[in-house]
């Protein structure tokens, strides 16, 4: 899956650029060729640990243990398989069980887990996840979607629009909703240049046009491509599982560090700091601008002027 769409990405790219000469595009297509031969397809599913987490950790119970009389938060996760989790070695290692226990230490109050997320979805999936989650409302949202539409090279702006109408459906249904905007492809080694600078370039512009639609839809959006583009690029066999394309273990925990105050601030329940306001573009990614590298180039060779 990841292969194909990876290759198809190649077709796109050159195909969107008038006039590339044939080894260019022959180039494209074997990058995508080498890609796809390195990450192969997704090994196995996710880990479920859907249920009701409390606050001291323990978890998955399937019914509430009734220590407290407290109802559990409903938290629903919906999108692909980042939300899902894939790449885990354990169920507590998923996002949605850290993001649960997280919670549920913040509210001192057991949270029900519900996962939506499935493998390889894109942006048109959300409809159907969204219809699912609505049967019993959740109080709690949390999509996280985009690099599948990157991959099949789907329009950005209908991406974004697919999310926004997602978002303002659980808002009207009186759901606080976070969503986790696409992260940077450009941070997946497997890919080769120039095939990873394009992949690079769609994803930040879903992740910037998927931002715009949450919030105006009156969600909450975490722009994961410029908050953990650095970390995943300079740490990258730490963060990233063994298939190189999905989080490790921690790569899912540095997301759910940014997640958690957002999800909380949602429903109005955040007690730590201040939420920080996210930048609207890293500084990975600024590094990664042509011009920006030109200036850096001739400030290495000639200095800083006097």
């Amino acid at each position: 899956m990841v292969g194909t769409r990876v290759l198809r990405l190649a077709m796109m790219a050159a195909g969107a650029v008038g006039g590339l000469s044939g080894a260019a595009y022959g180039l494209l297509n074997g990058q995508s060729r080498y890609a796809r031969r390195v990450i192969g397809e997704p090994l196995g599913v996710p880990f479920r640990a859907d249920g009701i987490h409390l606050p001291d950790g323990t978890g998955p119970l399937a019914v509430p243990d009734g220590s407290d009389g407290v109802a559990p938060l409903r938290l629903a996760v919906l999108g692909d398989s980042s939300a899902a989790g894939l790449g885990v070695d354990a169920p507590e290692e998923l996002p949605g069980v850290r993001l649960a226990r997280g919670i549920a230490a913040e509210l001192e109050r057991p949270v029900h887990l519900t996962t939506y997320a499935v493998v390889g979805s894109t942006s048109r999936h959300l409809a159907a996840q969204v219809d699912a989650a609505l049967e019993v409302p959740p109080q709690l949202v949390l999509v996280i979607i985009g690099a599948n539409d990157v991959t099949s090279k789907q329009s950005v702006a209908e991406c974004a629009a697919l999310l926004g109408a997602a978002v303002a459906r659980l808002k009207s249904a009186g759901v606080g909703v976070v969503a986790g905007t696409c992260p940077d492809l450009g941070a997946i080694r497997p890919i080769p240049q120039p095939l990873r600078s394009v992949a690079s370039s769609w994803s930040l512009a879903l992740g910037r046009a998927q931002r715009r639609a949450v919030e105006t839809a009156g969600g909450s959006a975490v722009p994961l491509a410029d908050l953990l583009s650095p970390e995943f690029l300079t740490r990258p066999h730490e963060l990233f599982s063994p298939d190189r394309f999905h989080p490790s273990a921690a790569g899912y925990e540095a997301a759910a560090a940014l997640l958690l105050p957002a999800l909380c601030a949602a429903i109005g329940e955040w007690q730590g700091a201040p939420v920080p306001q996210a930048p609207v573009r890293s500084s990975a990614a600024e590094a990664r601008r042509p011009t920006s590298r030109v200036v850096a180039r001739l400030n290495r060779r000639f200095g800083p002027r006097r």
